[in-house]
């Protein structure tokens, strides 16, 4: 797809639900442009996620979603041989006398015993949308192999050879920063810090992402969010909890936000008890 303008691009987005600021759609439009992955960071909540999500729906690509944690490894993320399937084909060839072990070797190792983890499903799939999600939460050693991959987009299978991506997957690479991320891997990246949305840019994400908010209902959510963030929690609320927290109240038949209600459904919101607690005893609702 081409895409002219980050402007263009904007549009785009807001017909996929999602509205992005000039700073962000400046960021992924180069980023689309110049083949290069695009890392987003910032606070829980703020939209980096849905953004990969957003993407793969305008361009009509599959979003391949390579989600880290603490002890993730490149066999994790890469391929893996499916032992089971390989066992079963071993006896099915003993059971019918098959004892030529060049070729059963060489059967065993056919593509179709191979289970594709992102990374490679990725690689293999043109065009797709490829989110490294939460990259912050995974070791260095992960990070210096990802570094590798998004580098050329090239795989070896010792048992296959080398798989190519004719087409490299546009790539999202997202951190809530819980610690520092690498410069090696940030440089190959055009970088981006997420920040939450302005007042008004959250009161229009509520009234299109929540279907029968009113516009009192969702200034007033809004607002209230914008005290929270202002206040010293342990965790604010981002986006994806106001949206969370409208939906809510809109279950309870809110057309306000009530402080009474609001303090009920605060959990929807807030996910930390000492938050809840200074919210309520602090009188921010009111």
């Amino acid at each position: 797809m081409n895409i002219e303008s980050p402007d263009k691009l904007v549009e785009l987005l807001d017909r996929h639900a999602y509205l992005a600021d000039e700073g962000l759609a400046t960021a992924a439009f180069l980023a689309l442009r110049m083949g290069r992955p695009l890392f987003l960071e910032g606070d829980a909540g703020v939209g980096k996620t849905e953004l990969a999500k957003a993407l793969a729906g305008l361009l009509k690509a599959p979003l391949i979603r390579l989600q880290c944690y603490e002890g993730i490894d490149a066999a994790q993320a890469l391929y893996d041989w499916d032992f089971a399937r390989q066992l079963l084909h071993l006896r099915a060839a003993e059971a019918a006398g098959v004892n030529d072990v060049g070729r059963l070797e060489a059967e065993v190792y056919d593509r179709r015993f191979l289970i594709a983890r992102p990374l490679l499903k990725a690689i293999e799939t043109q065009p797709s949308v490829l989110l490294v999600d939460e990259v912050d939460r995974a070791d260095d050693e992960f990070e210096a192999f990802l570094l590798e991959v998004l580098s050329d987009f090239t795989i070896s299978i010792p048992e296959l050879g080398t798989v190519k991506a004719s087409t490299p997957p546009v790539v999202v690479v997202t951190s809530n920063r819980t610690r520092e991320v690498h410069d090696a891997l940030k440089r190959r990246c055009l970088y981006h810090w997420l920040e939450h949305p302005d007042f008004d840019r959250e009161v229009a994400i509520l009234l299109r992402k929540v279907p029968g908010c009113g516009e009192q209902l969702a200034l007033q959510v809004a607002k209230a969010a914008e005290r929270l963030r202002a206040a010293d929690l342990v965790k604010p609320p981002g986006i994806a909890e106001t949206i969370d927290w409208t939906q809510a109240l809109l279950t309870l038949g809110a057309r306000d936000l009530d402080p009474d209600l609001a303090a009920r459904t605060l959990g929807a919101a807030l996910k930390y008890r000492e938050d809840v607690q200074a919210v309520v005893s602090n009188g921010l609702l009111a």
